[in-house]
């Protein structure tokens, strides 16, 4: 029985690892596009830092996938 279980434990913490990536990827995705998008709107990389709380050489960085 505790063989088993820790067979399940292990799947369970994979799967979770796995999850974490793919939604940590997209979530970075998905701010490096709204910071670039904003940039084309005419916002300053100050601007956008000062809006998120990020230093505008961090936006910089963002944008440009540092």
């Amino acid at each position: 029985m505790a063989e088993a279980e820790q067979r399940a434990a292990r799947r369970k913490a994979r799967e979770a690892q796995a999850r974490y990536e793919r939604e940590v990827g997209a979530a970075a995705t998905a701010r490096r596009k709204a910071f670039a998008e904003a940039q084309e709107a005419g916002l300053s990389l100050r601007a956008i830092g000062e809006e998120v709380g990020l230093h505008h050489t961090r936006i910089g960085q963002i944008i440009r996938g540092d």
